[in-house]
């Protein structure tokens, strides 16, 4: 079998040369209903809390009130690696040019905008702000600070 038959076999049985037809929807009278007919409950809209966030109730917090040295690391690095990238410092630099000294420093003066979600077992979260942890002055042996 030549090319040329197999490219007119190929055309002629499976149709590739048209686009497939649409099937047409059949509406209704009346049966038109628009989304913002309805209620935003059901759509589950911004009106809704979200299902594991216990902080907007008033609840008191399970989770420890100390920054854990994981979290501590992770928002210096974090941070240090935004700092390097050109985004805008939250303290006065005294002659800092290195973005981890920097970061500990927004750090030491709770300038850091970050929310740690630290999540529960049973699938809640907490948020904490950077500005609500205590931290522990393990920077001050890394700085050589005081």
């Amino acid at each position: 079998m030549a090319d040329e038959d197999y490219n007119d076999y190929e055309a002629a049985d499976v149709g590739y040369e048209e686009e497939p037809v649409e099937p047409e929807i059949e509406e209704e009278v009346g049966a038109e209903e628009d989304v913002n007919d309805v209620p935003v409950d059901t759509l589950g809209g911004a009106d809704k809390e979200p299902a594991g966030d216990d902080r907007p109730s008033g609840k008191p917090r399970k989770t420890s009130k100390y920054m854990t040295k994981y979290e501590r690391a992770r928002i210096l690095g974090t941070r240090a690696l935004q700092i390097s990238m050109n985004a805008p410092v939250m303290v006065e630099l005294e002659g800092e040019t290195d973005p981890l000294e920097i970061a500990m420093k927004e750090l030491r003066e709770r300038k850091i905008p970050f929310t740690i979600r630290r999540y529960l077992p049973d699938g809640s979260y907490e948020d904490w702000g950077v500005d609500e942890l205590i931290v522990e002055d393990s920077w001050k042996r890394q700085v050589g600070g005081d």
